[in-house]
């Protein structure tokens, strides 16, 4: 890493990671591919196919068993899927879409596109009828492949006919659709035996053509559609690939839907690049087993996980008694072995260094075996991780790190290797990425991985990249123009990252306090009993609370301070109202004062992407749930202010 000069209008000098090992290497152990051997991602795949036909590449769930799938295999499917999209007569640069879960076909869709020329628009399969209407309707999109036809009619219903599609293909169909545009895999695809050689060659393509449109979640109005060029994703992937090296023995678990664009980048085409294998668990329900059998040494995961993880092992411990006293005492002296190999810690005094092989023993190896045993690399990202969550976890000898990025930097902009992990930050830039803080301590990102903007909407692109007009040219078409982040940061002496909230979301009451409110919604859902947390106090005198309950421990709270559950006035009780301000004051103990939260309302309707209250990949949509809650809040803040007391159910 180095620390460039001031740039002009910048608060802070310029900070950069390490120039990137991004060219082609030489045939040795780890098999990589680099920048040079692969210009585009179709070339990524052909390469890898070439330089390693015969190992493992896919392994999935089929029938009654794991089926591996070898490079070469799967070159011959992705070869069938090309012949089939050829003949629907698409020219380069149309916009093809698929919604299906994570498995082989998802990539051999993806890789006959690409080599295609064609624009692959990844659509979450849980996302809902209007926004996936919005989508296809937006992109243009010519094609679509669905799990089945079973979401068609709310889909057409919804997109007035979506009329640019030509074509509908499902994997499984009921056969009651009348759509002349639907068609199954089954028919549409050359026999399982045809010759891959009958297949059309790919299309030669520019590394700055636009290789997918990945939708944004749109939190505060319809999702945009963010153009990522095929140097984009290959230069994020190479720099993630520096900073945290794999392995060509690595196995990663793939759970994250490969619409999202950090398991697209990070758990896809790096270890196609590295020459890993990727195995799809069937489900986040069924993680656990698939943890137990595939045995991962990487896996990617969202804050969620590890925080269910987390108050499943906290549920088992009980508040108190010898298993409490061990657990906590091994992520104690873990945590403080971990600092003091950083140099931020004396090294554990004589006692807990007799304790520690024995709660090593005792502890932390079976939680660890619980994950499958061989992790050496566990990453977290897309949202804050919880600090006591990682401390928890890398005390117990979980190799955890943490991340930030954004669509719009294909994703990742920030990283650091397990060893240098640190709560509450995000590591350095990665190679040849700039940052930068601008007004408002908003943090601005530059590098060759920042996309050339949004489909079709120069102005929203020019209000979120600006070109300085300095003269860099990153690649990717931008010119080394300056990504707005919207995200809030501070940077470290020593070029770490923390993420401190967003701009757009910063809570400023009445008396000018700034609060961001997801820390305090992060600290607030780490409580077993709130499934769900939104902060309220944007030009407001004090913070309230709504928060979605747990079925099951609303129940047993219920049971225990005699209240009928079904009751929804039993919500409202002064009993129950009692019971979670004291489990959110617990909570809320180490922030400020001014972001105590003086006023809670409980709810039991989860907030679903169904109901158009959060976006698929689990953010609430602030404006949405202020609508639906107004009276509430108004309600909760007139009581406040009348009893004129601290605090209020």
């Amino acid at each position: 890493m180095d620390v460039r000069t001031t740039h002009p209008g910048s608060a802070v000098a310029v900070v950069a990671g390490s120039p990137g090992r991004y060219g082609a290497p030489e045939a040795g152990a780890t098999g990589e591919l680099g920048l040079d051997a692969a210009r585009t991602l179709s070339e990524l795949f052909a390469q890898r196919v070439t330089r390693s036909p015969d190992a493992v590449a896919y392994r999935q769930f089929e029938g009654d068993g794991w089926r591996d799938y070898t490079w070469r295999e799967v070159a011959r499917e992705v070869a069938r899927w090309r012949s089939a999209l050829a003949g629907e007569g698409l020219a380069a640069g149309e916009r093809v879409a698929l919604s299906l879960p994570n498995g082989v076909d998802w990539v051999c869709f993806d890789q006959a596109a690409l080599a295609l020329g064609l624009v692959t628009v990844p659509l979450y399969t849980t996302d809902s009828p209007g926004n996936l209407a919005h989508i296809l309707n937006d992109s243009g999109a010519r094609l679509l492949l669905l799990s089945s036809d079973a979401r068609w009619p709310s889909l057409l219903a919804h997109g007035a006919g979506l009329p640019a599609l030509r074509r509908v293909l499902c994997r499984r169909c009921s056969g009651a659709n009348e759509d002349a545009r639907v068609r199954t895999t089954g028919d549409w695809l050359p026999p399982a035996g045809a010759d891959a050689r009958d297949a059309p060659e790919p299309r030669a393509a520019d590394p700055n053509d636009t290789a997918t449109l990945v939708y944004t979640s749109g939190t505060t109005g319809p999702p945009k559609g963010v153009m990522l060029s095929h140097r984009n994703i290959l230069a994020n992937a190479a720099g993630v690939i520096a900073r945290i090296p794999p392995r060509p023995t690595d196995v990663f678990l793939s759970f994250l839907p490969l619409a999202h664009a950090f398991e697209r980048t990070v758990g896809y085409y790096l270890p196609m690049m590295a020459g890993c294998t990727v195995a799809y668990a069937r489900s986040v329900e069924r993680l656990r087993e698939d943890l137990l059998s595939i045995r991962p040494t990487v896996m990617l995961s969202v804050p969620r996980v590890y925080d269910r993880i987390y108050l499943a092992i906290q549920a088992k411990l009980g508040a108190r008694g010898l298993r409490r006293l061990l657990f906590e005492n091994a992520v104690r002296i873990g945590w403080r072995r971990f600092e003091a190999a950083q140099g931020r810690q004396r090294p554990p005094g004589l006692v807990d260094r007799l304790l520690w092989p024995v709660l090593r023993r005792l502890v932390a190896r079976p939680v660890l075996a619980r994950l499958g045993g061989r992790l050496r690399v566990a990453v977290s990202g897309g949202a804050p991780l919880s600090p006591a969550i990682g401390r928890c976890f890398v005390g117990l000898g979980l190799p955890l790190t943490e991340g930030y990025g954004l669509t719009e930097a294909a994703p990742v902009v920030t990283g650091v290797a397990p060893e240098g992990f640190r709560p509450g930050w995000v590591g350095t830039p990665l190679p040849d990425v700039e940052v930068r803080l601008g007004p408002e301590r908003e943090l601005f990102v530059r590098g060759p991985n920042v996309t050339a903007g949004y489909w079709r909407q120069p102005a929203a692109t020019a209000a979120a990249i600006d070109v300085d007009g300095d003269g860099d040219d990153h690649g990717g078409g931008h010119g080394g123009g300056w990504l707005h982040t919207g995200d809030i940061a501070e940077i470290a002496a020593d070029g770490q990252i923390g993420i401190r909230g967003r701009l757009k979301e910063i809570i400023v009451t009445s008396t000018g306090e700034k609060i961001p409110p997801t820390d305090m919604e992060s600290a607030l859902t780490m409580e077993p009993l709130f499934d769900q947390a939104m902060v309220i106090g944007e030009g407001r005198p004090f913070l309230v609370a709504i928060l979605v309950l747990d079925e099951p421990r609303w129940r047993a709270l219920a049971a225990r301070l005699g209240l009928d559950p079904n009751d929804p006035a039993a919500l409202a009780d002064r009993r129950a109202l009692k019971a979670a301000r004291e489990k959110v004051d617990a909570r809320l103990a180490d922030f400020p004062g001014y972001a105590e939260v003086r006023a809670l309302h409980l709810t039991h309707m989860p907030w679903t992407i169904e109901n158009g209250l959060i976006t698929p990949t689990m953010k609430l949509k602030r404006p949405a749930l202020m609508a639906r809650f107004a009276a509430v809040i108004d309600a909760l803040y007139s009581r406040a202010q009348h009893a004129g007391v601290g605090k209020a159910g």
